[in-house]
Protein backbone atom coordinates (compact mmCIF):
# COMPACT_ATOMS: atom_id res chain seq x y z
CA UNK A 1 0.00 0.00 0.00
CA UNK A 2 0.60 3.85 -0.87
CA UNK A 3 1.45 5.83 2.20
CA UNK A 4 -2.35 7.36 0.62
CA UNK A 5 -4.17 4.53 1.08
CA UNK A 6 -2.11 4.00 5.01
CA UNK A 7 -3.29 7.17 6.08
CA UNK A 8 -7.04 7.39 7.86
CA UNK A 9 -9.15 10.31 7.44
CA UNK A 10 -9.24 12.92 9.55
CA UNK A 11 -12.54 13.22 11.75
CA UNK A 12 -13.82 17.25 12.19
CA UNK A 13 -14.47 17.88 16.05
CA UNK A 14 -17.71 20.16 16.80
CA UNK A 15 -17.95 22.21 19.40
CA UNK A 16 -21.54 23.15 20.59
CA UNK A 17 -21.97 25.94 22.48
CA UNK A 18 -24.64 26.78 24.93
CA UNK A 19 -25.92 30.07 26.39
CA UNK A 20 -26.69 29.28 30.05
CA UNK A 21 -27.39 32.53 31.10
CA UNK A 22 -31.37 32.40 30.00
CA UNK A 23 -31.60 29.35 32.30
CA UNK A 24 -30.16 31.59 35.44
CA UNK A 25 -33.07 33.76 34.88
CA UNK A 26 -35.60 31.87 34.86
CA UNK A 27 -34.53 30.44 37.92
CA UNK A 28 -34.02 33.16 39.41
CA UNK A 29 -37.67 34.30 38.29
CA UNK A 30 -38.51 31.10 39.76
CA UNK A 31 -37.28 31.91 43.08
CA UNK A 32 -38.90 35.00 43.15
CA UNK A 33 -42.12 34.03 42.51
CA UNK A 34 -41.73 31.08 45.04
CA UNK A 35 -40.74 33.82 47.62
CA UNK A 36 -43.84 36.00 47.01
CA UNK A 37 -46.40 33.07 46.98
CA UNK A 38 -45.34 31.95 50.52
CA UNK A 39 -45.24 35.65 51.37
CA UNK A 40 -48.90 36.39 49.91
CA UNK A 41 -49.54 32.61 51.80
CA UNK A 42 -48.87 33.93 54.92
CA UNK A 43 -50.46 37.37 54.66
CA UNK A 44 -53.77 35.62 53.53
CA UNK A 45 -53.27 32.68 57.05
CA UNK A 46 -52.77 36.11 58.96
CA UNK A 47 -56.13 37.99 57.61
CA UNK A 48 -57.84 34.87 57.93
CA UNK A 49 -56.56 34.29 61.72
CA UNK A 50 -57.58 37.89 62.31
CA UNK A 51 -60.97 37.82 60.84
CA UNK A 52 -61.44 34.63 63.32
CA UNK A 53 -60.49 36.43 66.04
CA UNK A 54 -62.73 39.05 65.31
CA UNK A 55 -65.40 36.62 64.74
CA UNK A 56 -64.85 35.04 68.23
CA UNK A 57 -64.57 38.82 69.95
CA UNK A 58 -68.07 39.75 67.93
CA UNK A 59 -69.91 36.34 69.45
CA UNK A 60 -68.27 36.36 72.97
CA UNK A 61 -69.63 40.00 73.10
CA UNK A 62 -73.09 39.28 72.17
CA UNK A 63 -73.42 36.06 74.37
CA UNK A 64 -72.18 38.69 76.89
CA UNK A 65 -74.59 40.86 76.33
CA UNK A 66 -78.01 39.37 75.42
CA UNK A 67 -77.63 35.58 77.40
CA UNK A 68 -75.10 36.23 80.35
CA UNK A 69 -77.30 38.60 82.06
CA UNK A 70 -76.54 37.20 85.82
CA UNK A 71 -80.04 35.35 86.29
CA UNK A 72 -81.29 32.33 85.37
CA UNK A 73 -84.42 32.59 83.24
CA UNK A 74 -87.31 30.77 83.68
CA UNK A 75 -88.75 31.26 80.14
CA UNK A 76 -87.19 32.22 77.02
CA UNK A 77 -88.85 34.91 74.02
CA UNK A 78 -89.48 32.07 71.40
CA UNK A 79 -91.93 30.14 74.79
CA UNK A 80 -93.58 33.60 75.39
CA UNK A 81 -94.41 34.34 71.90
CA UNK A 82 -95.97 31.24 71.72
CA UNK A 83 -98.05 31.98 74.71
CA UNK A 84 -98.80 35.14 73.20
CA UNK A 85 -99.76 32.82 70.29
CA UNK A 86 -102.36 30.64 72.32
CA UNK A 87 -106.08 31.19 72.25
CA UNK A 88 -106.67 34.03 75.60
CA UNK A 89 -108.49 31.21 78.31
CA UNK A 90 -111.91 32.30 79.01
CA UNK A 91 -112.27 33.35 82.38
CA UNK A 92 -114.61 35.76 84.99
CA UNK A 93 -113.07 39.72 84.32
CA UNK A 94 -112.52 39.84 88.23
CA UNK A 95 -109.24 40.76 90.18
CA UNK A 96 -108.71 38.76 93.36
CA UNK A 97 -106.72 40.17 96.16
CA UNK A 98 -105.13 38.52 99.49
CA UNK A 99 -102.78 39.86 102.04
CA UNK A 100 -99.71 38.13 103.19
CA UNK A 101 -96.51 39.57 104.88
CA UNK A 102 -92.70 37.84 104.11
CA UNK A 103 -90.00 38.24 105.92
CA UNK A 104 -91.84 41.36 107.68
CA UNK A 105 -92.74 42.60 104.19
CA UNK A 106 -96.42 43.40 104.50
CA UNK A 107 -98.47 43.00 100.56
CA UNK A 108 -101.37 43.26 98.91
CA UNK A 109 -101.67 40.63 95.92
CA UNK A 110 -104.14 41.40 93.39
CA UNK A 111 -104.75 38.19 90.89
CA UNK A 112 -105.24 39.23 87.58
CA UNK A 113 -108.40 36.84 86.23
CA UNK A 114 -110.09 37.04 82.54
CA UNK A 115 -108.38 41.03 81.94
CA UNK A 116 -106.92 42.00 78.69
CA UNK A 117 -104.00 44.32 79.80
CA UNK A 118 -103.34 47.16 77.26
CA UNK A 119 -100.70 50.44 77.55
CA UNK A 120 -102.88 53.84 77.47
CA UNK A 121 -101.70 57.59 77.61
CA UNK A 122 -104.96 58.72 79.08
CA UNK A 123 -105.96 57.69 83.00
CA UNK A 124 -108.77 55.48 83.38
CA UNK A 125 -111.68 57.33 84.79
CA UNK A 126 -113.01 56.05 88.80
CA UNK A 127 -116.43 55.94 86.57
CA UNK A 128 -115.26 53.52 83.79
CA UNK A 129 -116.61 49.92 84.74
CA UNK A 130 -114.23 48.11 82.21
CA UNK A 131 -111.26 49.09 83.83
CA UNK A 132 -110.56 46.80 86.52
CA UNK A 133 -107.22 47.52 87.56
CA UNK A 134 -104.76 50.57 86.26
CA UNK A 135 -101.22 50.88 87.16
CA UNK A 136 -97.79 52.26 85.64
CA UNK A 137 -95.50 51.11 83.45
CA UNK A 138 -92.27 51.76 81.91
CA UNK A 139 -90.50 55.10 83.37
CA UNK A 140 -89.72 58.27 81.69
CA UNK A 141 -86.98 61.27 81.78
CA UNK A 142 -87.60 64.95 82.84
CA UNK A 143 -87.66 65.53 78.79
CA UNK A 144 -90.70 63.12 78.44
CA UNK A 145 -88.25 60.15 77.23
CA UNK A 146 -89.60 57.18 77.93
CA UNK A 147 -86.81 54.53 80.05
CA UNK A 148 -87.09 51.26 78.61
CA UNK A 149 -87.93 49.77 74.70
CA UNK A 150 -92.09 50.98 74.77
CA UNK A 151 -94.80 49.77 72.11
CA UNK A 152 -97.82 51.05 71.93
CA UNK A 153 -100.63 49.30 69.81
CA UNK A 154 -97.92 48.53 67.34
CA UNK A 155 -95.39 51.67 67.06
CA UNK A 156 -92.71 51.87 68.82
CA UNK A 157 -92.01 55.23 70.92
CA UNK A 158 -88.63 53.80 72.54
CA UNK A 159 -85.77 50.99 71.64
CA UNK A 160 -83.58 50.49 74.74
CA UNK A 161 -82.97 47.23 76.19
CA UNK A 162 -80.90 48.35 79.33
CA UNK A 163 -83.61 47.22 81.55
CA UNK A 164 -84.06 43.04 81.37
CA UNK A 165 -87.53 42.76 82.73
CA UNK A 166 -90.30 43.19 80.47
CA UNK A 167 -94.27 42.79 79.70
CA UNK A 168 -95.80 42.23 76.24
CA UNK A 169 -99.43 41.97 75.91
CA UNK A 170 -101.45 40.31 72.76
CA UNK A 171 -104.83 39.64 71.85
CA UNK A 172 -106.01 39.38 75.14
CA UNK A 173 -102.73 37.24 76.28
CA UNK A 174 -100.18 38.96 78.37
CA UNK A 175 -96.80 37.87 79.61
CA UNK A 176 -93.92 38.69 81.55
CA UNK A 177 -89.74 37.33 81.18
CA UNK A 178 -86.31 38.39 81.30
CA UNK A 179 -84.14 39.10 79.18
CA UNK A 180 -82.32 41.50 76.95
CA UNK A 181 -83.56 40.18 73.23
CA UNK A 182 -86.01 41.75 71.44
CA UNK A 183 -87.31 39.18 69.66
CA UNK A 184 -91.17 39.57 71.93
CA UNK A 185 -91.26 43.07 71.11
CA UNK A 186 -90.46 42.47 67.47
CA UNK A 187 -93.31 40.26 67.34
CA UNK A 188 -96.23 42.13 69.34
CA UNK A 189 -94.81 45.14 67.30
CA UNK A 190 -95.45 43.50 64.01
CA UNK A 191 -98.67 42.38 65.58
CA UNK A 192 -100.36 45.02 66.63
CA UNK A 193 -99.66 44.85 70.36
CA UNK A 194 -98.04 46.53 73.46
CA UNK A 195 -94.41 46.26 75.39
CA UNK A 196 -92.39 47.61 78.10
CA UNK A 197 -89.35 47.13 79.96
CA UNK A 198 -88.70 47.50 83.59
CA UNK A 199 -85.67 46.56 86.10
CA UNK A 200 -86.15 42.64 86.96
CA UNK A 201 -86.87 41.75 90.44
CA UNK A 202 -86.88 37.78 90.31
CA UNK A 203 -85.86 35.97 87.54
CA UNK A 204 -86.40 32.31 87.60
CA UNK A 205 -86.89 31.90 91.51
CA UNK A 206 -83.94 34.12 92.12
CA UNK A 207 -82.87 38.13 92.70
CA UNK A 208 -80.52 40.00 91.10
CA UNK A 209 -76.94 40.40 93.09
CA UNK A 210 -77.53 43.76 92.40
CA UNK A 211 -80.28 46.53 92.01
CA UNK A 212 -79.91 50.49 90.98
CA UNK A 213 -82.65 51.99 92.86
CA UNK A 214 -82.09 52.39 96.63
CA UNK A 215 -84.17 53.68 99.75
CA UNK A 216 -87.21 53.16 101.34
CA UNK A 217 -90.70 53.83 99.90
CA UNK A 218 -93.31 51.80 98.78
CA UNK A 219 -92.97 49.58 96.22
CA UNK A 220 -95.04 47.75 93.11
CA UNK A 221 -94.58 44.69 90.67
CA UNK A 222 -95.81 42.14 88.12
CA UNK A 223 -95.01 38.79 89.15
CA UNK A 224 -95.86 35.51 88.08
CA UNK A 225 -96.91 32.27 89.87
CA UNK A 226 -97.32 29.56 87.15
CA UNK A 227 -99.56 31.38 84.43
CA UNK A 228 -101.15 33.13 87.04
CA UNK A 229 -100.20 37.04 86.60
CA UNK A 230 -99.97 39.35 90.20
CA UNK A 231 -100.01 43.46 90.54
CA UNK A 232 -98.21 43.84 93.90
CA UNK A 233 -98.44 46.37 96.23
CA UNK A 234 -96.38 46.92 99.54
CA UNK A 235 -98.66 48.31 102.25
CA UNK A 236 -95.33 50.45 103.77
CA UNK A 237 -91.85 51.32 102.29
CA UNK A 238 -89.36 48.96 101.97
CA UNK A 239 -86.14 48.78 100.26
CA UNK A 240 -86.09 47.11 96.87
CA UNK A 241 -83.62 44.33 98.19
CA UNK A 242 -86.30 43.52 101.13
CA UNK A 243 -89.06 43.44 98.50
CA UNK A 244 -87.47 41.29 95.69
CA UNK A 245 -86.06 38.62 98.80
CA UNK A 246 -90.13 38.47 100.05
CA UNK A 247 -91.62 37.80 96.49
CA UNK A 248 -89.24 35.41 95.87
CA UNK A 249 -89.44 34.00 99.32
CA UNK A 250 -93.62 33.78 98.59
CA UNK A 251 -93.00 31.53 95.57
CA UNK A 252 -92.93 34.28 92.44
CA UNK A 253 -90.99 32.63 89.66
CA UNK A 254 -90.61 35.90 87.70
CA UNK A 255 -91.49 39.89 88.69
CA UNK A 256 -90.41 42.97 87.05
CA UNK A 257 -90.53 46.47 88.67
CA UNK A 258 -93.52 49.02 88.34
CA UNK A 259 -92.80 52.35 89.32
CA UNK A 260 -95.20 54.72 91.33
CA UNK A 261 -95.66 52.94 94.22
CA UNK A 262 -97.41 55.69 96.08
CA UNK A 263 -99.67 56.55 93.04
CA UNK A 264 -103.17 56.21 93.34
CA UNK A 265 -104.82 53.33 91.07
CA UNK A 266 -107.74 51.01 91.90
CA UNK A 267 -109.34 47.39 91.44
CA UNK A 268 -112.80 45.98 90.59
CA UNK A 269 -113.80 42.74 91.94
CA UNK A 270 -116.11 40.54 90.64
CA UNK A 271 -119.17 42.26 91.40
CA UNK A 272 -118.08 45.18 89.61
CA UNK A 273 -116.80 47.32 93.04
CA UNK A 274 -113.71 49.51 92.77
CA UNK A 275 -111.62 49.50 95.81
CA UNK A 276 -108.82 52.16 96.01
CA UNK A 277 -105.31 51.05 95.83
CA UNK A 278 -102.61 54.31 96.92
CA UNK A 279 -103.34 57.78 97.94
CA UNK A 280 -106.21 58.85 96.63
CA UNK A 281 -105.02 62.44 96.94
CA UNK A 282 -102.80 61.95 93.86
CA UNK A 283 -105.90 61.52 91.76
CA UNK A 284 -106.13 62.36 88.94
CA UNK A 285 -101.91 62.75 88.00
CA UNK A 286 -101.65 66.41 86.28
CA UNK A 287 -98.18 66.00 86.12
CA UNK A 288 -96.80 64.49 82.59
CA UNK A 289 -100.67 64.10 82.13
CA UNK A 290 -100.19 62.99 78.31
CA UNK A 291 -96.76 61.08 78.76
CA UNK A 292 -97.13 58.55 81.77
CA UNK A 293 -98.06 55.29 79.98
CA UNK A 294 -100.63 53.32 82.04
CA UNK A 295 -101.29 49.61 82.32
CA UNK A 296 -104.61 48.72 82.20
CA UNK A 297 -106.39 45.83 83.11
CA UNK A 298 -109.88 46.10 80.80
CA UNK A 299 -112.50 43.32 80.97
CA UNK A 300 -112.49 41.56 78.16
CA UNK A 301 -114.53 42.22 74.86
CA UNK A 302 -115.60 38.08 74.59
CA UNK A 303 -117.32 38.60 78.04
Amino acid sequence: MDNKTQQRPEVPIITIERDEQPQQKTATNTHIQSGKQKWTRRLVQLVVTGCMMVAVAVAYHYWNYYYNIGVPVSVSPSQNITKLQSPARPETSEVVMTSDSIFGVAMDFYAIHGLRASIEFAEPDTADASVFLYCRSADHKPDGKHLGSLVVDGEERQSDTHRLGYMAMLDGNQVIGISRSDKVKDYVQEHGGSFFRQFVLVSDGTIPHRFYLHGKVERRAIGRIGNRLYYIATRHKETLWDFADALREYGFIDAIYITGGADYGFYRDSHGIRHDIGNPSTYPHKNWEGIIPWLVFRKSTQQ
